[in-house]
């Protein structure tokens, strides 16, 4: 692997992962309403999904997903159902008091959602099984290909987690001011279910 596929590949990625998504709205809004804690979670939840990622691709099954459009097509539709899910559960929360509300989700949910969101990311599922096996070298053997499949995958996750942050820093910076606010948790609720059932709605549309 020569060191400008390895450039390329650092920059393509560093603008791929930090485009906004549904992972990093994931991160960005748990650590919006819950704190830097609950969004640091979520960042290492996400990239706990990635590992996935690398070693499907790594393996070779992502071919299975790249010769058949119908299983992408019900990957995307099942990330989108799970984006409505988290936003349903939203609206059907009982109101409460502020701090019951900031501290609602135990963090170990924080992280299964996370590791979810990840797996249902048509966003994550095309970068690894389309994009990120075009910077391994042509004709390499089985054995080298799987090593430099892992090695893309483990930067492509160092980059990622570095961005993940930043978007759990930056958006708890906000969420002082956005959790000090005094209105109702109700209120609260509605505004970030209606950007889960939008980015839902949005996933579907492009997917069917």
């Amino acid at each position: 692997m020569m060191i400008g596929q390895l450039l390329g590949f650092t920059g393509a990625t560093v603008v791929l992962v930090g485009m906004p998504g549904p992972n990093n709205l994931y991160i960005s809004l748990r650590s919006l309403t819950q704190g830097r804690r609950a969004g640091v979670v979520s960042a290492l939840a996400i990239e706990t999904g990635t590992l996935v990622y690398i070693v499907v691709t790594a393996l070779g099954l992502a071919t299975l997903v790249q010769t058949s459009p119908t299983l992408f097509t019900a990957i995307t539709v099942a990330g989108a159902l799970y984006l409505a899910y988290l936003g349903l559960k939203l609206l059907k929360a009982p109101a409460g008091d502020h701090a019951a509300d900031i501290q609602a989700a135990p963090l170990g949910r924080v992280f299964r959602d996370g590791v979810v969101v990840n797996l249902l990311n048509p966003k994550a599922a095309l970068f690894f099984l389309a994009f990120l096996p075009q910077f391994a070298t042509r004709g390499a053997d089985p054995a080298q290909l799987r090593t430099e499949l892992l090695v893309l995958g483990v930067g492509a996750l160092l980059i990622g987690l570095t961005l993940d942050l930043c978007y759990a820093i930056g958006a708890d910076a906000v969420g002082r001011r956005f959790r000090s606010v005094r209105t109702t948790s109700r209120r609260r609720n509605l505004i970030v279910a209606a950007i889960y059932l939008g980015l839902s709605a949005f996933a579907l549309i492009t997917a069917l």
